[in-house]
């Protein structure tokens, strides 16, 4: 046998310990570069780019799920022969990244102000090269294939590049313009935001009715008796007002159009205007106009041409405009002029109100409408091909039902904002004369004002959103704006695995600048996998306690688990529900495998050296039996469903296949069933034959289990015979459509149906596994017969029974009559069960059951439970009820049973 190019004393010997050698084969793997694909025009290629983390990262269970589904799919293309690369990296995360080093600054009393623009970019930089390789190794220890050879950063200086590149290219076709718009601010951040990185989170509030006196026209001055009601949720933006609307077809008002109202604490006087925005069933029906702090309100100035009042800084503190709260944050400032509204009259009405409040995503901020000065993307242009390559399926969407949502936005979609007030990110490339105020975009400072010949010349205090730089991942880590070879092979790539949160931030952005830049899309297929929640279905946070840490499940069941884990709760549009149940049993099926693997490998030590041709059960020259042809068509059976559920990102289904074969058919029947064969075997030829299909099973099923538990199958891969240096390299074992053989299929089941029948008697009846039993069997059909006849001693061994009789035993006393797989079964218990105590412990186990019954029962029936009980727990009860009733009806078949024995 080969030598194992592990490391010495590596091998299967003993008990399943993941933590002895996960991280040794990977540096196995690593160590001779496996997972880097070099350029090679004679193969097809295969390339996928990683969601790149940010640099702030560390590997949550959504990371864990995103990733080894990647891997999954990367290390089943490279088993099929294609040159397959899939490109790690970090993204700088601007708003994350900065937010975090200036926390940590805080801690030393220094702030981002005291230090500067560089010195502070110099922090960030000693940050990254600290922390920044955090996630990095974490994704190693998941056993992720990457191409680490093509590891990129958004700060590397090609990457760099390829952004100013996309900057200057979009701004010189008119695609990039600057102005003064409604944005999103976050006042914690500091920073203005695109509309999809703000959440709009339900909050409970309150509705103020204000009173506004209307002016009399005669003498100018507020009327004492007329007003006109306002309501609002912001009675602080009041302060910045230049108007009040109504709805034109409102006729509570139509006598007050052109009438102008005193704005009260101000004492302002502004206009009433109509306009048809204004909903009349919204409080009293007319609004304040407030054009510099809402984005309808400024949509609503700009028609009616009212002045633009910014009445708040950048941190939410009230300015010089606010009169006498200037300095009193927005909130205080709430507080204050309630109170004088009040105190003045003015304050009518107060009701409960629920309002959509948006939140910045970074920092769970309220955000604040604000005009500001900044560079948009004009987007329309760009989002109508990118509709279209979903549209005619050039770029597949899987589930569908996300499609809806990627049109929705695309064909709704608004300019985006991609200027950010922050120093940690790549710097817009504009600089401005300060001379002549001419503006000049270009790549590097120019030497002198292309206008007037100055050299004083300062470059935009801002930088680029991080999405800006995200969106030209599929082809900047390739190369792009240059040409190169890697370019040219492994782009488009080809699929893409990621979450849902970020379909508009990144996967329609990335459609649409790859349709842009290389006139193509960025990847033919697009799966969104699903959230993963608790066992009882709720979402995961700290606030509730129950979060799941991967990296702890990674250190204390080994990163297969996890792995597998993940996988088989994985099904297209339906969230994971993740517990320690579901890990423990992953862990006992990595165990079966282990010890299964051990019992092959000590059957083969003889013919080992045989084995390592790797030949094919057709060409190796043996005579197989029913039991071979079975295995070998469940296999191949397998091997085909397997390959079908990853074409379509069915994980979990793939993952119950490989289970199901390994567990139920491989060592429940399988192996049970060669050890006849193997220790009093019928001849050497038939135990040659059973030696050689063990390891055949074996090898082909590691390797088609490989893609989801890398480093276990490695390590017992290692240990049998092969060919060739590692199973990750190894070829992927298609089905052999020869091999499935459903006349031999369908031929054996009786025999399981009658062995797992007699099995379930004895297991229901607690006879002893010691305790043979005699067994008559009666049938009509001559052929179900004759295949028993020919494995009788199969029945005899997997059944526990030492007398077998082909009869009727129906008038003969102490059988107990079942039925399977076409045969009358009559099972002879009065030896090797007491039915007086079998009848006292069932009558005992009945009583018991009655008692979960009621209570579940009396549970389900009172309203109070059904009312105030969440729906997972309703769920939980009647299942309990379910399952209690089903062991009442077989605790009743089993005493009528020993009450007519007993007779």
């Amino acid at each position: 046998m080969k030598k194992n190019p592990l490391d010495p004393g590596m091998g299967i010997e003993g008990k399943y310990s993941p933590s002895a050698f996960e991280s040794k084969i990977y540096d196995f793997w690593q160590n001779n570069n496996y997972f880097h694909a070099r350029v090679d025009s004679s193969k097809k290629p295969f390339s996928m780019v990683i969601p790149p983390p940010n640099v702030t990262g560390y590997l949550h269970v959504g990371h864990a799920l995103n990733n080894t589904l990647q891997d999954v799919v990367v290390r089943y293309m490279r088993m099929k022969g294609l040159n397959t690369t899939w490109i790690p990296g970090t993204d700088h995360a601007g708003i994350a990244t900065q937010n975090v080093v200036e926390k940590s600054l805080a801690e030393k009393g220094l702030d981002r102000h005291q230090l500067g623009r560089e010195k502070f970019v110099d922090e960030v930089w000693k940050w990254k090269d600290k922390y920044g390789s955090r996630i990095i190794s974490q994704l190693k220890s998941l056993g992720c294939s990457c191409d680490w050879d093509r590891l990129r950063f958004t700060f590397d200086d090609d990457y760099v590049n390829a952004v100013t590149t996309e900057f200057i290219s979009l701004y010189e076709q008119g695609l990039i313009y600057r102005g003064d718009y409604m944005i999103n601010w976050c006042p914690r951040c500091r920073t203005a935001l695109s509309d999809i990185e703000v959440e709009h989170k339900q909050k409970d509030g309150k509705l103020w009715d204000i009173k506004y006196p209307l002016i009399d026209e005669k003498t100018g001055s507020p009327s004492e008796t007329e007003y006109i009601i306002v309501s609002t949720t912001r009675p602080e933006t009041m302060l910045g007002d230049t108007g009040v609307a109504v709805n034109p077809s409102d006729k509570r008002y139509g006598k007050l159009i052109k009438r102008k109202v005193f704005l009260p604490l101000m004492g302002r006087i502004i206009p009433i205007v109509e306009d048809d925005f204004v909903d009349m069933e919204f409080g009293s029906g007319a609004v304040k106009v407030t054009p510099a702090h809402d984005p309808n309100d400024f949509d609503i100035g700009k028609r009616h041409k009212l002045e633009e009042i910014s009445i708040m800084e950048e941190d939410g503190v009230l300015n010089s405009n606010a009169g006498k709260y200037e300095g009193i944050d927005r909130y205080e400032a709430r507080k204050e002029v309630l109170k004088d509204l009040g105190s003045g009259g003015y304050l009518t009405g107060t009701g409960d109100h629920i309002s959509s409040v948006g939140m910045c995503s970074r920092c769970d901020t309220a955000v604040e409408p604000r005009i500001s000065t900044q560079w948009f993307v004009s987007m329309k242009d760009l989002a109508k091909p990118a509709i279209e390559a979903v549209k005619d399926g050039r770029v597949k969407i899987t589930p569908r039902k996300w499609e809806k949502l990627y049109f929705d936005w695309m064909e709704n979609i608004r300019d985006w904002c991609i200027s950010r007030q922050l120093w940690w990110g790549h710097r817009i490339p504009v600089w401005y004369c300060s001379s002549c105020g001419k503006m000049i975009v270009a790549s590097e400072k120019p030497e002198w004002c292309t206008k007037c010949g100055s050299g004083k010349l300062e470059q935009d205090e801002d930088v680029l959103d991080t999405w800006f730089s995200s969106c030209l991942w599929p082809f900047a880590t390739l190369g792009w704006p240059e040409k190169t070879e890697e370019l040219k092979h492994f782009f488009p790539t080809d699929v893409l695995i990621t979450a849902h949160d970020i379909i508009f931030f990144w996967v329609a952005r990335m459609i649409m600048m790859g349709l842009h830049f290389m006139d193509d899309i960025p990847f033919s297929e697009v799966f969104i996998n699903p959230l993963v929640n608790d066992s009882s279905g709720q979402k995961m946070s700290k606030s509730k306690g129950n979060v799941v840490d991967p990296m702890t499940i990674i250190d204390e069941y080994g990163a297969d688990v996890l792995r597998f884990t993940l996988t088989s709760l994985t099904t297209p549009g339906r969230n994971l529900l993740l517990g320690d149940e579901k890990i423990e049993g992953t862990r006992n099926f990595a165990n079966k495998i282990w010890n299964g693997s051990k019992f092959v490998m000590s059957s083969i030590q003889d013919i080992s050296g045989e084995l390592e041709e790797g030949l094919s059960p057709d060409s190796a020259g043996i005579e197989l039996n029913i039991w071979d042809r079975w295995i070998l068509s469940r296999l191949n059976t397998a091997a085909r469903d397997v390959e079908e559920h990853l074409k379509a990102f069915n994980f979990s289904q793939a993952s119950r296949t490989l289970y199901d074969f390994f567990w139920s058919q491989f060592c429940d029947w399988y192996l049970e069933a060669s050890k006849p064969r193997l220790y009093s075997p019928i001849d050497e030829s038939d135990r040659k034959t059973c030696q050689y299909v063990l390891w055949y099973v074996l090898e082909k099923y590691l390797r088609l289990i490989h893609p989801f538990m890398p480093h276990l199958t490695e390590i017992i891969w290692q240990s049998i015979p092969h060919k060739g240096e590692s199973i990750m390299t190894a070829a992927f074992p298609g089905a052999v459509e020869d091999d499935i053989d459903k006349k031999a299929e369908a031929e054996i089941a009786p025999l399981f149906d009658i062995i797992g029948e007699i099995r379930k008697v004895r297991s229901e009846l607690k006879i002893n596994p010691g305790k043979k039993v005699k067994v008559c069997l009666d049938s009509k059909k001559d052929i179900q017969r004759l295949t028993v006849e020919k494995n009788l001693r199969f029945v005899y061994e997997l059944a526990g029974v030492e007398d077998i009789q082909f009869k009727s035993a129906g008038d003969e006393k102490g059988y107990i009559k079942t039925a399977a797989g076409g045969f009358d079964i009559y099972i002879y218990i009065l030896e090797a069960v007491d039915i007086e105590l079998e009848i006292q412990r069932i009558t005992d186990e009945l009583k018991k059951n009655s008692v979960l019954i009621e209570k579940s029962r009396k549970k389900l029936d009172n309203p109070g439970f059904i009312k105030k009980a969440p729906e997972n727990i309703i769920e939980k009860e009647k299942k309990k009820l379910d399952q209690a009733k089903e062991i009442a009806d077989v605790l009743s078949g089993q005493l009528d049973k020993m009450v007519k024995i007993k007779k």
